[in-house]
């Protein structure tokens, strides 16, 4: 039986990782911190399953990731923690850093040391590219990161590459675009629209508040993204691999859409633009060029961009059908 160690288990993508490992036969172990109120809302469906086990650490803790990766040995380590909302790090620049820059280097010295042999996957992120250089964006892009966020990314990128090069270790990063789902959290303004759609559609509330409508980004599925990072990890070589739709959209398609999917009518009635959600630095347009993924990996996006739309705004209004504020 195949061990996959994976950090961050507890949120969107590695909540759907576990489940794709799980049924793939593997023994999953996830990590996650000690906090007050632990928050397994993602994992609830796979909390009991026999094969998976989780662990308590942190990646600001070296000695937890090293002693963790130790015990376990496993065959594949999927780093999937960190700070990841991009509106927050200019608010928590250095915890931004901390947790998704140098985390990064925490987890491969725990991989080099203490469990040479596993393959290692760093989550990379489109958020990179930022003001972007070329249209649309492959593996071979030049970065220019526009948040305290992206930038943390970009070390943790450069680092993943430094550790395979400089010590021959199994090292890739998965370079993903936005990948959205009904596990998302309401913070994100994909999430925030589908979820306020749905409350409208009920009579819970009646607008919505949304900064910058105008930015594009390239929105996937993030059930299909995850299959993309267990093929990097199955090939023979260690290669980085953009994965994306290859279609971009606005902000204002996305809401439009979810008005369209609940039966609201004209979305323009519900908006209302709010300059606090305005980012100090926008990304305007992100697009990415999955090609070598497609040919390397054979992996293909399954859902289209309405039909994402449609399926979270269908998924929202079941979950606030059944609470009652």
């Amino acid at each position: 039986m195949k061990k996959a160690f994976i950090t961050g288990i507890t949120g969107q993508d590695g909540s759907y990782l576990a489940e794709l490992l799980l049924d793939e036969g593997y023994q999953v172990y996830g990590l996650t911190r000690r906090t007050s109120t632990q928050n397994f809302a993602r994992i609830q469906n796979i909390i009991h399953n026999p094969n998976l086990e989780l662990i308590s650490g942190d990646l600001i803790d070296q000695h937890s990731l090293s002693f963790a990766l130790k015990e376990i040995q496993p065959d594949e380590v999927y780093n999937l923690a960190a700070q990841s909302f991009v509106q927050a790090s200019w608010e928590q620049p250095i915890l931004t850093g901390e947790f998704t820059a140098i985390g990064v280097a925490r987890v491969l010295e725990a991989v080099r040391f203490s469990a040479p042999k596993a393959k290692f996957y760093q989550a990379s992120s489109s958020e990179m590219f930022g003001k972007v250089r070329e249209v649309p964006q492959n593996e071979d892009t030049p970065f220019y990161p526009r948040s305290p966020y992206g930038v943390a990314k970009v070390y943790g990128h450069w680092i993943t590459v430094n550790y395979r090069e400089s010590y021959d270790m199994f090292a890739v990063s998965g370079i993903l675009f936005n990948h959205e789902s009904p596990k998302r959290g309401l913070e994100f303004v994909t999430r925030k629209i589908t979820n306020a759609v749905a409350r409208i559609k009920l009579g819970k509330q009646e607008y919505i508040e949304l900064g910058n409508l105008d930015a594009k980004r390239d929105w996937g599925y993030a059930k299909d993204y995850v299959k993309a990072m267990h093929l990097m990890l199955q090939q023979d070589s260690a290669e980085d691999f953009v994965i994306a739709t290859g279609e971009t959209h606005s902000v204002q398609d996305f809401l439009e859409l979810a008005c369209k999917a609940a039966d609201l009518g004209d979305w323009q009635q519900y908006y209302k633009h709010n300059p606090k959600y305005d980012r100090p630095a926008e990304v305007d347009v992100l697009i990415g060029d999955a090609s070598k993924a497609k040919k390397m990996l054979n992996w293909q996006p399954s859902v289209n961009f309405e039909e994402l739309v449609k399926l979270m705004v269908e998924a929202d209004i079941k979950i606030e059908e059944k609470t009652v504020h």
